[in-house]
């Protein structure tokens, strides 16, 4: 086997070596699931002290509203007990957020011009 025989078996070897690495860490792969979008969601709430002083974290709770192959949509509601406050029958809405699966972009609704508007920290 002559020098250039060797360095393309040695190339080829490595390809097939090193392609379902690529594989494994292409896009899908990094494709958010519900729970991981969910706790994104929570910790990029919490570094930016969005409801600190309006709401106690006690005292909201997070539901999945829409499941798609692009994104996961959570409302975020008020939980009304008897620590919290409130209509027990009642859990009005505070706000809507979008985690898209493949970026874990975050989109927050506007409810003024009824639209999904990009997260920006307040």
């Amino acid at each position: 086997m002559n020098k250039l025989s060797r360095s393309l078996l040695g190339v080829a070897i490595a390809i097939a070596l090193l392609s379902p690495v690529f594989l494994q860490a292409g896009p899908r792969s990094r494709l958010l699931n519900e729970d991981a979008a969910l706790s994104l969601l929570l910790r990029t709430l919490k570094q930016n002290h969005l409801y600190e002083h309006r709401i106690s974290r006690d005292c909201v709770t997070f539901e999945t509203e829409e499941t798609t192959t692009t994104y996961f949509q959570f409302v975020l509601r008020e939980n009304h007990t008897a620590k919290c406050g409130g209509d027990p029958d009642v859990s009005p809405v505070v706000d809507r957020y979008r985690v898209y699966r493949s970026s874990g972009k975050l989109e927050r609704y506007d409810a003024v011009k009824d639209s999904w508007q990009r997260y920006k920290p307040a």
